[in-house]
Order: structure tokens, then C-alpha cells, then sequence
């Protein structure tokens, strides 16, 4: 969970220019540090560690925005020409104005805005899968299909292997039907692995890769159908898998 929260922290002490560290105000993108229970005298008033930063930030960098688009090009993960536009759009000018300027068409720099957005979530894409990357308790997702999504779904790794361990052998028949509905979501979800979701099936076929796992093959049929892992015709002659399969 820490490492979670440095991503976040990190973002904003780079949308802020600078960072509070071992009780001082530090700049992001130079040595200037502001103590931070000190009061600094300034013109007559008196100002805050994080308000003399803040001014530091903008006279001397002329913001954080400006401070982040003059550094090389390679740590924003840009080209050098792609860098020279974003300066230009930190500097607040109209598409028409840095066109003019780089000696090309506005579409050209519309492209660029584009490309920039697309960038953006890009980053926030991978930047939020990092961060549940680093909670190595982060609950498993349902699968797509599922239709009852409760505080069962609330299952770690830890629990589902637990689980498997105590109820199903090593050749993954269920040795004891677990009673409690997280545990028999978590077999339901390994028999489920056996369904290929590129095919349909016969209820016979169904009944045999069940019968590979439990005894009971009717009741787990039923309830693979409940919690939205398979699908079936009004007729119950068709089966298939529902949506996209397991996640959990």
C-alpha cells in the first residue's frame, strides 16, 4: 500500500513543483529549500515555508507547468519536437500562433493536441494499473458475467488458494462442497476453467466436465448458470460461456 501511495504522491509534487521531505519544503527541479516551521520575512510581511516554495516555483520556473515541459525530452517520454510543442501550448498560444511559429499547418498542431490526450490516458491507464500493482491485497475483479456481485466477489489470492487447498485435490475433484458462498464461488470459478468460451455446448457436454469435478454435476450446472459464468437456450439444449469468462 505504500508504494501505492508514493505514485500518488509523486504526482502531486510534480503538479505542485515541489515536495515536503524531513520537514522542509523542497523544489522539485532546483536545490532552493524552505524550512517548514520557519516564517519568512518578505516586503514588509511575513510568509509560510509552503508559500515562500510556491513563489519560488512561479517567478523562478515560471510554474510547475513550465518547470515540467523544459526538462529533457526523454524523461517526459517525448520527442525533442513533440517537447517544443508542448512548451509552445504552455505558454498559452492559440494552434493558428505556433503553426506560424513552426512553419507548419494548424491541423498539424491539432494533431499534436490529439496525440497529447491520447498520451494522457495512456499514462493514466498504466499509471493506475501500477498502483494496484503495489497493493498486494487488492481484491479480485468478477468476471463480466457475473449477476449476483456482492461481498463475495471480495476474494485475495490468499483466500482463493486457501481454498482450493481445502477443498479440492490435486486432481481437481471437489473433495467437500463448501458451504459458505465465497468458498463455492472460488470452485465454481476453477471447475468454470474447464469451458472453452469459443464454443458451445451440448448439456450432455456439460454434464461430462462437470462430472470430472464433483458429484453432484446438476447443482453446480445450475450454479454456474446463476452466477452468470454460462449461459443456456430457453430449451436448455445450448450452453455457452457468458461474456468474457472468469476474472475472479
Amino acid at each position: 500500500m505504500e508504494t501505492s501511495n508514493n505514485f500518488v504522491c509523486e504526482n502531486l509534487e510534480l503538479t505542485h513543483g515541489y515536495r515536503l521531505k524531513n520537514h522542509h519544503y523542497q523544489c522539485r527541479y532546483c536545490p532552493v529549500t524552505f524550512a517548514a516551521d520557519e516564517v519568512f520575512p518578505q516586503d514588509g510581511h511575513f510568509f509560510t515555508a509552503e508559500a515562500m516554495i510556491r513563489q519560488h516555483v512561479a517567478q523562478v520556473h515560471h510554474g510547475a507547468l513550465a518547470a515540467l515541459v523544459a526538462q529533457p525530452a526523454g524523461q517526459l517520454g517525448v520527442s525533442s519536437s513533440q517537447q517544443t510543442v508542448l512548451q509552445l501550448f504552455a505558454q498559452g498560444l492559440s494552434d493558428t500562433v505556433i503553426a506560424q511559429r513552426l512553419k507548419v499547418s494548424p491541423s498539424t498542431i491539432r494533431n499534436y493536441r490529439f496525440k497529447f490526450r491520447e498520451k494522457a490516458q495512456q499514462a493514466q491507464q498504466f499509471l493506475a494499473a501500477m498502483t494496484l500493482l503495489a497493493m498486494p491485497d487488492a481484491l479480485i475483479i468478477p468476471h463480466d458475467g457475473a449477476k449476483m456481485v456482492d461481498d463475495r466477489y471480495a476474494i485475495t489470492p490468499e483466500e482463493r488458494t486457501k481454498t482450493l487447498k481445502s477443498f479440492m485435490d490435486a486432481d481437481g475433484r471437489v473433495t467437500n462442497w463448501p458451504s459458505k458462498e465465497k468458498r463455492k464461488l472460488i470452485i465454481l470459478s476453477e471447475i468454470f476453467k474447464g469451458f472453452d468460451p469459443q464454443k458451445n455446448y451440448s448439456e450432455t457436454a456439460v454434464n461430462e466436465i462437470l462430472k470430472q469435478h464433483v458429484e453432484d454435476y446438476v447443482t453446480v450446472r445450475r450454479n454456474l448458470i446463476e452466477y452468470g459464468f454460462l449461459d443456456r437456450t430457453a430449451d436448455g439444449r445450448t450452453y455457452w460461456v457468458k461474456a468474457s469468462g472468469p476474472r475472479i
